[in-house]
């Protein structure tokens, strides 16, 4: 299937005169085959991301999709979902023709995850694509399943041989949560290591795909401005939030048994902070970017049962009032144990303990039904060592920040303090800010587009690896110990607010939390 029509036929970029000068090539031939193919993020996500690839020529001139899913149905059935999904969740309204062109091959296989049936169609169905194509297709697994499902996929892949491929790449990915323990995701790992190389996983987090978390690479490596202050020297301390004003939503089946620290500070925000900490790589290539990544990893202590308490803290949201209506608290929502003790706010404070970052504090934090939706990255400066301006009208010397902002409106800040306009030297607080869509005129891709790209092209740099996974784990498994051995030390905020007081004995003195 051509989806891009009118391009020239996809050749290398050696023998292809026109190819001189562009930055990416479109990925190989490729048929992508989408496990769990009818659930929320395949049609939320995926699809609208495939369309935006399409629309723009991103996708292969020779590209095959397949879903596999439980209900029974047929191929044109499923199209027909696929366009609906792709009409309501595309960032961008799809043309018709584009839309036609993507979807016109589109196959669908019915069954459970572990039936053999279910493979050796799947297995006929590709061969039926690359003898379409003439020519070996690229193959990429999209796991995008219930994660007890990722293990017996991969053993059936495994059994039914196809995770390898004499003549084309084969790849698997995989979506978080990567396991719930460090014991299940060390399990899991063995299991995906028994059937595929490392060099074939790809571990999804969103996140990484975002345009502002790969910036923070672009803004340390590329300024020589900011390289030399980006130590303990310089740096007072670092905050990371990500914070919802939504609830739970129809979720609690899964929120439930996972929680904000294992939803997102254990993968999310870890990797935040990898990026915010790393030190530069010798090239930007995946394994030089994830071997410092790791380093910073292994340089975070193992917390134990003393620390806990003073560098952890969780909250329930109470009911209160939010997106203005009056909502229900966390054990009011539908679905929730009233004695659970999963919490929907976590912070954390932790050090990195190596020559760059030794005793600067890294605070983060994650919690739903807060005031307002954020994710951002602050890091502080140190303030000046003598303050002269102390003149009546002067708003205050607050030291420097520099604020990468993920989400809502991605972009940076830098606060510096000015001289306001008059005959006093008196001096204020003020921001100079860029911000994606001003700057460049145009809309940033879904996370998605890039990280489904990427996969098919085989780059593994913003997917993690296997020692990084268990890494992060390593930091975050003993707090959820400790937590399930203390159930009566849950705090409480209000729907809407900015979260628990208790939060505040995280900080060091001197040290604020930012308003969300």
């Amino acid at each position: 299937m051509a989806v891009a029509a009118g391009r020239p036929t996809a050749r290398t970029e050696a023998e292809n005169p026109l190819s001189e000068g562009l930055e990416r090539l479109p990925p190989p031939p490729t048929a992508l085959v989408i496990f769990g193919a009818t659930g929320d993020l395949a049609r939320r996500k995926l699809l609208p991301a495939l369309y935006n690839l399409a629309h723009d020529g991103a996708l292969p001139e020779r590209f095959f999709l397949i879903g596999i899913a439980r209900k029974e149905k047929a191929h044109e059935d499923y199209r027909a979902e696929c366009e609906q999904a792709i009409r309501r969740f595309s960032r961008r309204k799809p043309d018709d023709d584009v839309l036609k062109a993507l979807l016109e091959d589109v196959k669908y296989v019915p069954g459970t995850f572990d039936e053999d049936s279910v493979y050796a169609e799947l297995h006929r169905l590709l061969d039926e694509f690359e003898e379409q194509a003439s020519e070996p297709l690229n193959r990429a697994f999209y796991l995008a399943t219930d994660p007890s499902f990722f293990g017996v996929i991969v053993d059936e892949l495994g059994r039914s041989k196809l995770a390898q491929h004499m003549h084309a790449e084969v790849r698997v990915i995989i979506e978080k949560p990567f396991g719930t323990s460090l014991e299940e995701a060390r399990e899991l790992n063995r299991r995906v290591l028994a059937v595929f190389d490392e060099t074939q996983v790809y571990r999804i987090d969103h996140y990484l795909g975002k345009e502002t978390v790969q910036n923070m690479m672009a803004f340390r490596f590329a300024n020589g401005m900011f390289e030399p202050l980006w130590n303990r020297n310089f740096i007072d301390y670092v905050q990371i939030t990500a914070a919802e004003d939504i609830g739970i939503e129809s979720r609690a089946s899964y929120y439930d048994k996972s929680g904000a620290l294992r939803d997102l500070i254990q993968n999310h925000m870890l990797q935040l902070l990898c990026h915010v900490t790393m030190e530069p790589p010798v090239s930007f290539t995946a394994e030089e970017v994830r071997n410092e990544k790791v380093k910073v990893l292994q340089a975070i202590p193992e917390p134990t049962p003393e620390e806990i308490p003073e560098m952890a803290v969780r909250a329930q949201y109470a009911k209160g009032h939010a997106g203005g209506e009056d909502v229900p608290g966390y054990l009011e929502e539908e679905g929730v144990p009233p004695d659970s003790i999963t919490e929907t706010y976590a912070a954390l404070r932790l050090e990195v303990d190596n020559w760059r970052w030794a005793g600067v504090p890294f605070y983060l934090r994650t919690g739903k039904r807060l005031a307002r939706k954020l994710t951002e990255v602050a890091v502080t400066l140190k303030p000046v060592p003598h303050l002269a301006f102390s003149q009546a009208g002067s708003l205050g010397v607050q030291p420097n920040q520099l604020v990468l902002t993920i989400q809502p409106n991605e972009g940076v800040s830098l606060s510096l303090v000015a001289k306001i306009p008059g005959t006093r030297m008196a001096i204020r607080p003020v921001n100079m800010e860029f911000l994606y869509g001003t700057s460049f005129l145009s809309q940033s891709p879904e996370a998605y587009e890039r990280l489904i790209t990427d996969a098919m092209r085989g780059d593994a740099t913003l997917f993690t690896r296997n020692d990084e996974v268990e890494a992060q784990w390593r930091i975050c498994d003993p707090i959820v110990r400790f937590w399930s051995s203390t159930p009566e030390e849950m705090a409480n905020y209000e729907s809407g607010s900015q979260g628990p007081e208790e939060a505040e004995r995280l900080l060091r003195e001197g040290h604020r939390w930012r308003a969300i």
